[in-house]
């Protein structure tokens, strides 16, 4: 079955944090490097992405971890490579490798699982994460009018990383975190490019992020501005993710529910963080939360951003057996 054959059966769960569950490991300097990056000279802590290819025994268990607690679409561990982002840790040229291998990991783990059940199919989202750099805002506030960088950058940015997941072998692409809607559509730009180039139409799933209680991105837009400026595209879902946990996140996701002819996904955080920057909100706590959304047919995808866990994903899966999935409206 494909995905756009279920999800209108039921509601898709996503799975959770791989930042949380990388932190479990307490992984040093050494984690993070492999024989062809021994000599590097600048540090990789922290360069998450790579234990793609430095642990993927890691990487490949917290796919399995979130795949038995129920979810439906797993995450490529690659929310940072693009080469903007990898700049950072000076590599650049590691970007294909990152990406393809980061796919191949999470395509073995979903494809393991579908055998197991056949009547529950599993997919690959590429993350593809909105760089560390917006193409709307200046990184200068005594110079408004600079930019740290290029539309025309970030779509060949994109672009690579786009190209390396399909070859990896993903199902669908996922921009999410998108702060900066010039960036999203930078990236939506390279998506179409690459799709008409190989003739093929891989689902695109968009998810932006609220920053403030306002209800509007980092580059100031409202949440149905948002939506009014990505709807062009031929899009499988809109949705929001991260920033505020999923009781904040309910007034603006009701928004995109009611204006939006795409499916609605949500993949909100375990609350806010606390002053250690941990989050501290229960499977149970966010559970109770996310039942406003189901009650009220608000989504089609449900999973969990920042301090999620496979028991968060378990209990999110466990509940929405028991909910209809929204109903679109009217076609796009």
């Amino acid at each position: 079955m494909t995905i756009q054959e279920v999800i209108k059966e039921r509601i898709l769960i996503l799975d959770g944090a791989m930042g949380t569950m990388i932190q479990r490991h307490d992984l040093q300097e050494e984690d993070f490097r492999n024989e062809a990056l021994k000599d590097h000279t600048i540090s990789l802590k922290g360069n998450n992405d790579l234990l793609s290819l430095t642990r993927p025994d890691i990487i490949k268990s917290i796919h399995e971890a979130y795949l038995e607690a129920g979810a439906d679409i797993i995450e490529t561990n690659t929310f940072s490579s693009t080469n903007i982002a990898q700049a950072d840790y000076g590599l650049q040229e590691w970007v294909y490798k990152i990406n393809y291998e980061s796919a191949r990991i999470a395509r073995a783990a979903a494809d393991q699982y579908t055998a197991l059940d056949s009547n529950q199919p599993r997919f690959v989202a590429g993350s593809i994460g909105p760089t560390n750099t917006t193409a709307s805002l200046s990184p200068d506030v005594n110079d408004p009018g600079f930019r740290a960088v290029t539309f025309d950058a970030l779509k060949l940015a994109f672009r690579h990383q786009i190209e390396a997941l399909l070859d990896g072998g993903v199902d669908l692409l996922l921009f999410e975190t998108i702060i900066d809607t010039l960036n999203a559509k930078a990236a939506l730009f390279a998506a179409e490019e690459v799709k008409a180039e190989r003739n093929i139409n891989t689902p695109i799933m968009v998810s932006g992020t609220i920053t403030d209680a306002s209800g509007r991105t980092l580059s100031g837009q409202t949440t149905e501005a948002f939506l009014i400026s990505i709807s062009h595209c031929e899009l499988f879902s809109v949705g929001l993710n991260c920033a505020f946990g999923a009781e904040m996140m309910r007034p603006f996701l009701k928004i995109l529910s009611d204006k939006s002819d795409f499916m609605v996904s949500a993949h909100p955080n375990a609350g806010l963080p606390n002053e250690f920057g941990q989050y501290d909100e229960t499977p149970e706590e966010m559970v109770d939360q996310i039942t406003a959304y189901l009650e009220d047919h608000m989504v089609n995808i449900i999973g969990g951003c920042c301090g999620t866990t496979p028991d968060h994903i378990k209990a999110i899966a466990t509940l929405a057996k028991n909910y209809k999935p929204r109903q679109i409206a009217y076609a796009h």
